[in-house]
C-alpha cells in the first residue's frame, strides 16, 4: 500500500503540472487510505506536499513568461489571510466531536465526507468543462474590467476551502482567473500554480505554529514523487490530450469520492 501510495503522488504531480489544478484532490485520500495518515494531519501535509509541487511547477510558467504575477497575487492575497486564519485558528477549535441536537459527528469523518462533496463538484466541473462545446470564456470576456471585489471574494472563499481540506483549490482558481480575469487558460495554469504554492505553504505556517508533528520519512519521499510527476509532466504536457487528461481524471475523481463516500458513511 505504501508503494501504491508513492506511485499515487507520482501521477497527482503529473496531472498537476499539465492542467494546474485537480491533482491535489488526490493527496489527502492517498495519505489517508494508503499511508495511514489521520485526516485532519493529512490536511495539514497536504498543504505542504501541494504548495511544494506547485512551487516547483510554478517556475516553468516563470521561465515561459505565463505568470501575471499582478492579477496572480490580487487573487493570492484573501486567499493567503484566509487559509492561514482557518490553519491557525478554525481548525484547532474545531472540537474531536460536534453534537447538533441527537446528531453526533466526528471531526474525521467530517473532514473525509466534505472532502468527498468538494471532489464531487469539482469532478461535476471538470465533465463539465471538458464536454462543452462553447466557444472559450476569454473570447467572450477579455475585454471586461475584471471585478475586484468578486476576486476578493473567490480568493477568501478558496483559502477557507484549502484551509479546511488541505486542497490546493486548482478547480475553483482557474475558471475564476479565466472568467472574471480574462485569462487564456495557458496562464491561468501557470497564475494556478502560483497563487496554490503561496497560499498552500503560507497555510502550512499555522499547522507549524500548533505544533504539527511532521513524520519522517513520508513527508520528504512524498515531496520526491510528486516532483518527478511534476517533472514529468514539463516534458509530455504539450503532447497529451488536454480535454482528454481532462475527462479521464473527472471521471477518477469521481470514482474516489464515491469509494470515500462509501468507506466513511457505510
Amino acid at each position: 500500500m505504501i508503494i501504491l501510495g508513492y506511485i499515487a503522488a507520482v501521477l497527482m504531480g503529473m496531472v498537476l503540472g499539465v492542467i494546474g489544478g485537480g491533482g491535489s484532490i488526490l493527496t489527502v485520500p492517498i495519505l489517508v487510505y494508503l499511508m495511514g495518515v489521520t485526516p485532519d494531519v493529512a490536511t495539514g501535509y497536504s498543504l505542504l506536499i501541494v504548495g511544494a509541487t506547485a512551487a516547483f511547477g510554478a517556475i516553468r510558467y516563470f521561465k515561459e513568461g505565463l505568470v501575471d504575477v499582478k492579477a496572480s497575487i490580487l487573487f493570492a492575497v484573501p486567499s493567503i489571510i484566509a487559509v492561514y486564519l482557518t490553519r491557525a485558528f478554525l481548525m484547532p477549535a474545531i472540537p474531536e466531536t460536534i453534537s447538533v441536537q441527537s446528531l453526533t459527528i466526528d471531526k474525521n469523518l467530517g473532514i473525509m465526507v466534505l472532502f468527498a462533496m468538494l471532489m464531487l463538484a469539482s469532478a461535476a466541473m471538470m465533465l463539465k468543462k471538458a464536454y462543452s462545446k462553447s466557444a472559450p470564456a476569454t473570447q467572450v470576456i477579455e475585454n471586461k474590467q475584471p471585478n475586484v471585489g468578486l476576486i476578493v471574494i473567490e480568493g477568501a472563499v478558496v483559502g477557507v476551502v484549502t484551509g479546511i481540506l488541505g486542497a490546493g483549490g486548482g478547480f475553483l482558481i482557474i475558471p475564476a482567473l479565466v472568467l472574471i480575469l480574462g485569462m487564456p487558460m495557458k496562464n491561468a495554469v501557470g497564475a494556478s500554480l502560483f497563487i496554490i504554492a503561496l497560499k498552500s505553504l503560507l497555510g502550512f505556517i499555522g499547522d507549524l505554529q500548533t505544533g504539527i508533528q511532521l513524520e519522517m520519512p513520508l513527508l520528504p519521499l512524498m515531496l520526491v514523487a510528486t516532483f518527478i510527476g511534476m517533472a514529468v509532466s514539463t516534458k509530455v504536457a504539450g503532447k497529451l490530450d488536454g480535454a482528454a487528461l481532462q475527462k479521464f481524471f473527472a471521471f477518477f475523481t469521481l470514482v474516489i469520492a464515491v469509494f470515500i463516500m462509501t468507506k466513511e458513511l457505510l
